[in-house]
């Protein structure tokens, strides 16, 4: 009787297993714990920046990994057109590197839902002819990336304009041929417009001469299977993260100053960083690393005050290289406002004091860009546009939220419902985004410079990162 129970009950069993379903890609990735992504490295992309992992599709991903509750493993392929191979063959569990959805790709694989519209733009650089349209560019050199949206948008092109010719590069990144147009080496490229934005401000020289694509939508790409499991997760999350304003919140944080500078203040500001910079940087770099700051951020801010000069007044009476008023020095103990090494270091002392009354709660970079706006208009004001912001339910945490309260500031309707009253609300805005542009130019100059200085002169790219 018991050996006919122990069968039945083995038997069944192993009827519960035959019958149990497989598990779904996505439950596959949930138990092993680990996001599988190719992606490739640019400032739209994926970098690593001084705090780390940066990048637009960074920010997005890693946003999605924690919403799975796993962990991203990056993969840079070699070569960008390599991507879409790859994934095609399963060695990932997606692509998130800013591809345009073309309809080449989409026979090839399967995109989400779209989080970015782009154009794709015919750049040329200034003060050669401006070409007008593509009987314009049909004699000249042009390059873009091998396998790039690009190649499409000119082979579709050359139907209707057959003597029209270009290179495709496997070797160089978008940046790269940026540069070559910068340096007339070739006579144009294409970009994105997203990219573009951002390299502009470093290369104020390159120009837009047409859009040469509709807009276009940027998504992640999956394999085509049978099952769909992942794919509906992401634009699950792409709604959700559309919805609650969070992707508004990313892209405010990487695009919206980049352009801010314009071509002369981009100029004016490289040769200042060539010129005037030297003097002071260990300056800048001894009192940052004593305040725990980055130096490139307190460089920053002195530019804002003064364009590095340590003489420089202003009609209000402050002075030095961080415009100290005689009662901040006073209290910072700094005896000589024009001496630059004590302006300097008095600058990173105030920084620091008003950062310690910003609450910790806030997620950097956003305690970051507060504490600037405080330390150009008070932290009372500050407070002030917060409470604004939470009393139209806001999220008060979020400098994307308080940069369009405090221009209110300045009008009574809404001042007069503060606690500190009148200020001028446009200027902290205005303060903290110019600080945000010669911050990404300091930092992209640095990089530059040690990249020159410490890499080998043959690029080698990251196959596989570890596990972040």
């Amino acid at each position: 009787m018991l050996q006919r129970l122990i069968t039945a009950v083995l038997v069944a069993l192993l009827l519960t297993g035959c019958t149990s379903k497989p598990r779904t890609l996505l439950e596959k990735v949930q138990k092993d714990g680990v996001l599988v992504i190719l992606t490739r490295n640019s400032p739209t992309t994926y970098y690593q920046g001084p705090q780390g992992p940066r990048g637009v599709e960074y920010e997005l991903i890693k946003k999605f990994a924690d919403s799975l509750g796993v962990r991203l493993r990056i993969i840079v392929p070699e070569h960008f057109d390599n991507i879409i191979p790859m994934l095609v063959r399963g060695e990932a569990h997606m692509a998130a590197a800013g591809l345009t959805v073309t309809d080449a790709r989409s026979k090839l694989v399967r995109f989400a839902s779209g989080y970015q519209t782009i154009t794709q733009q015919l750049v040329y650089r200034m003060g050669d002819n401006r070409p007008q349209s593509v009987e314009d560019i049909i004699n000249g050199q042009i390059e873009v990336i091998a396998g790039s949206s690009h190649v499409e948008t000119l082979k579709n092109l050359k139907r209707v304009h057959p003597d029209l010719k270009w290179q495709e590069s496997r070797k160089l990144d978008s940046e790269e041929i940026l540069n070559l147009v910068l340096e007339q080496l070739i006579d144009y490229t294409i970009a994105d417009s997203n990219e573009l934005t951002l390299n502009q401000q470093y290369y104020p020289k390159l120009r837009v001469a047409f859009d040469i694509s509709e807009p276009q939508q940027l998504a992640w790409a999956f394999q085509y299977t049978t099952d769909d499991s992942l794919v509906k997760a992401a634009n699950a999350f792409i709604k959700q993260i559309t919805d609650s304003g969070i992707l508004d919140q990313v892209l405010e944080r990487f695009y919206s100053h980049a352009d801010r500078l314009g071509f002369v203040g981009t100029r004016l500001y490289l040769r200042h960083t060539s010129k005037r910079l030297p003097k002071y940087q260990a300056m800048f770099e001894e009192a940052a690393q004593r305040h725990g700051l980055d130096w490139r951020l307190l460089a920053a801010i002195g530019y804002q005050e003064s364009h590095w000069k340590p003489n420089a007044r202003s009609p209000t009476g402050v002075r030095g290289m961080m415009m100290l008023t005689q009662d901040t020095a006073k209290l910072l103990k700094v005896s000589n406002r024009i001496d630059a090494q004590q302006s300097i270091m008095g600058g990173a002392r105030y920084f620091n004091m008003i950062r310690k009354k910003i609450s910790v709660r806030i997620p950097e970079p956003d305690r970051t860009w507060m504490t600037l706006a405080a330390y150009n208009v008070g932290y009372g004001h500050l407070e002030d546009a917060r409470i604004l912001a939470q009393k139209e339910g806001k999220d008060a945490d979020k400098w994307i939220e308080i940069k369009k309260i405090l221009p209110r500031l300045s009008q009574k309707k809404w001042y007069k419902k503060t606690k500190y009253g009148y200020a001028r609300g446009r200027e902290p805005v205005m303060y903290v985004e110019n600080i945000r542009s010669y911050y990404d130019l300091l930092i992209w100059a640095d990089e530059k410079d040690r990249s020159f200085k410490n890499t080998p002169a043959i690029k080698v790219p990251v196959i596989d990162s570890p596990i972040l």
